[in-house]
């Protein structure tokens, strides 16, 4: 059992299979979502792809959506944290603070 495309069950039917679903309510939506987002980046672990970055981005939007937050608001509050306390680009890695 795992969270799917909403179209992926249509898909099923139109090959001649019978796909078993539910609709997951809100709290189960939820943490399949987490499920989800952490299945697509281990896909995209391990091919890097185009195709599996959209995976990834879609559970991520996915995610940020059904905690009622707006992809512009999470825009503006990731560049002015940017602004503050800059990327992850430069691949810093902070081995301890003394």
């Amino acid at each position: 059992m795992k969270l799917v495309r909403d179209k992926i069950p249509q898909i099923i039917i139109e090959d001649g299979r019978t796909p078993i679903y539910h609709v997951a309510d809100v709290a189960e939506h939820k943490r399949e979502l987490f499920n989800k987002v952490v299945e697509e980046l281990e896909e995209f672990r391990a091919d890097p792809s185009l195709v599996e970055a959209a995976d990834l981005v879609e559970a991520v939007f996915s995610l940020i959506e059904i905690h009622k937050l707006k992809m512009a608001s999470v825009a503006k509050a990731g560049l002015a944290k940017a602004q503050t306390a800059g990327g992850f680009g430069r691949g810093i890695i902070l081995e301890r603070v003394e």
